[in-house]
């Protein structure tokens, strides 16, 4: 029997890049087939040949046997291909229904004018068929992320799709959510859909996958059977050497004297509501404490908050017993607070600018970069090069810019500038986000030197095996409070997710 989906020999090319050689993968009906590698792997640009977003240079797609060709995305669809992407394609004043008819091809607009009842009915059908619970009828922005999700997948359902691509379904959910997705994605294969699974997150991988495919540099090197492989071989294949994941260090240190303390702090969101709600918190010289929380409880404000991006609305924040002014970012770089941001391009880089300007961007105004008004350019290209070398930057030179690094090259960029300047607190927002086993690694190993140095890390992150790696204590916040807290070593994943979910503390 013909494979529901082959690639054949696919290969595309861009500017100064491959990044498919002679693709082979073929997923079988009612399979839930994993696709690994590393970040500039290319499973992007085949999930997106897929989908018909690009066209192949080489090489074919069979379905069921047959070969197709694609020239956009409509006509993937109406092949039975969809792709659930890993950032939300959602309008937020719509309703579930009106979003999972959203650009039907079957002229379903019009059907909806005329049958809104009906294909409510339809997708509460498939919601109940599939486990996905939500209310057709409720607005978007009144959706937690994880509902937010369900409809990402009621959309392809509807669509009647037989191929589904996830592209990193997990990562805003919790550990309840995440073990209700898998079930859903197995009702999908056993109904004979097929599923395309692709996750950094190896464990995640082994829970629901059947087979695996491993790219690495573009090529397809490896498929396995899920059931033969442990964590530790897949990531092994991705990278190929032997990498470590998720194991504690106790090597550290006893933490110190407190070196950043939050009372009381309320803070608005974007919108002009509070994101931030009445959180204290201390955090002691050596010491990793984490903020667990499903994205949009108030992580992000919170980090804004403490760095002076953003300004209290109530509380304070101390940096080894002195008060720094609230929205003041000199003040947080004075007190020696590092930063390194959830949006690392947006917000951690400027990225027209080159790797060395980067590198100074909180320095240049003081010696050794500049001389009164003047920066010093060759100083600044020789702390640039050293920050690349001891990175280990991937890059052809200290003059490229930002913006054409990978995304662990550019986190690594940040890391030494933040770094640089000895800080006391090192805030660290999602610092793994979209890496790869290996960069995922390489992070880990300069969080856990820089606490081993005696430097305080406050790590903001929803991926609880990261934190259950990395932390001492774990605090949880939920709808902007912090919900409650634990030691690391003796809590586990389904307490935190608990508490992610909005469960308190027992009295």
């Amino acid at each position: 029997m013909p494979a529901a989906v082959a690639l054949r020999g696919i290969t595309k090319r861009f500017p100064a890049v491959v990044a498919n050689d002679r693709v082979d993968f073929e997923a079988a009906k009612g399979e839930v087939h994993a696709l690994l590698g590393e970040n500039g792997a290319g499973k992007t640009t085949l999930s997106n040949i897929l989908t018909g977003l690009y066209r192949p240079d080489e090489g074919e797609i069979l379905l069921s046997g047959r070969p197709v060709e694609f020239h956009s995305p409509r006509d993937a669809i109406a092949a039975g291909i969809a792709m659930v992407h890993q950032h939300f394609r959602l309008v937020s004043p719509f309703t579930v229904a009106e979003n999972v008819v959203l650009g039907d091809q079957r002229d379903i607009g019009r059907a909806f004018r005329l049958r809104p009842r009906a294909i409510e009915q339809r997708v509460a059908e498939l919601s109940r068929r599939y486990g996905l619970a939500v209310d057709p009828r409720a607005r978007i922005w009144q959706l937690s992320v994880g509902e937010q999700q369900r409809v990402e997948v009621l959309k392809a359902l509807y669509q009647e799709a037989r191929i589904l691509i996830l592209d990193e379904p997990t990562a805003v959910l919790t550990p309840q959510e995440a073990d209700a997705l898998f079930e859903t994605v197995r009702a999908m294969a056993a109904d004979g859909r097929t599923v395309i699974f692709i996750s950094h997150k190896l464990h995640e991988v082994k829970a629901v996958a059947d087979r695996v495919t491993v790219l690495r540099r573009g090529r397809s090197l490896a498929t396995v059977a899920a059931s033969d492989a442990t964590p530790r071989s897949l990531a092994a294949l991705m990278v190929g050497r032997e990498v470590e994941i998720g194991r504690r260090h106790h090597d550290r240190p006893a933490p110190g004297e407190a070196v950043l303390q939050l009372d009381g702090i309320w803070a608005d969101g974007d919108r002009g509501v509070p994101a931030v709600k009445d959180v204290s918190l201390r955090l002691r010289r050596g010491e990793i404490v984490a903020v667990a929380g499903v994205a949009g409880n108030g992580q992000r404000e919170l980090a804004e908050t403490i760095v002076g991006m953003r300004p209290a609305t109530k509380g304070t924040v101390e940096i080894k017993g002195r008060r720094v002014r609230s929205g003041d970012p000199r003040s947080a770089i004075a007190a020696g607070v590092a930063y390194v941001p959830e949006d690392r391009l947006g917000t951690g880089v400027a990225p027209g600018l080159s790797i060395a300007s980067n590198v100074v961007l909180k320095s240049y105004r003081r010696a050794p970069v500049s001389r009164g008004p003047f920066l010093r350019l060759a100083r600044i290209r020789d702390l640039a090069d050293r920050a690349i070398d001891n990175y280990d930057v991937r890059t052809s030179g200290c003059q490229v810019p930002a913006w054409q690094l990978s995304g662990g090259n550019v986190q690594k960029v940040v890391l030494a500038r933040e770094f640089s300047g000895e800080p006391a607190v090192l805030i660290a927002a999602s610092p793994t986000r979209g890496l790869d086993v290996s960069s995922i690694e390489t992070v880990h190993s300069y969080l856990r030197e820089a606490a081993s140095t005696g430097v305080g890390v406050l790590l903001l992150s929803e991926d609880l095996d990261e934190i259950l790696a990395l932390a001492d204590r774990i605090a949880v916040m939920y709808e902007g409070g912090v919900a409650g807290e634990r030691e690391a070593a003796s809590t586990t994943v389904e307490e935190l997710g608990l508490l992610m979910a909005g469960g308190r503390e027992q009295d």
